[in-house]
């Protein structure tokens, strides 16, 4: 997410504890939350999906390979 909306969101927020925001800006504030929420999902994904399980026996098992099997649900 970019920093300007992040930026925005914040200013959105210190606005909403002076005063209550217009409809606009409440509209404005959700869909800048959906994006942050779908940015973090976003990445912590991508992170968990690059990682290695090391079984007791020694084997490494990549996640995304996990993952494709179906295994884990």
């Amino acid at each position: 997410m970019e920093k300007f909306k992040l930026d925005r969101l914040s200013e959105l927020t210190r606005i909403s504890r002076e005063r209550e925001l217009t409809t606009q800006e409440q509209q404005e504030r959700q869909t800048l939350r959906n994006e942050y929420r779908q940015s973090v999902v976003g990445n912590l994904t991508a992170h968990l999906e690059n990682m290695t399980i090391i079984e007791p026996d020694g084997t490494r098992i990549k996640v995304s390979d996990r993952k494709n099997k179906g295994e884990g649900k």
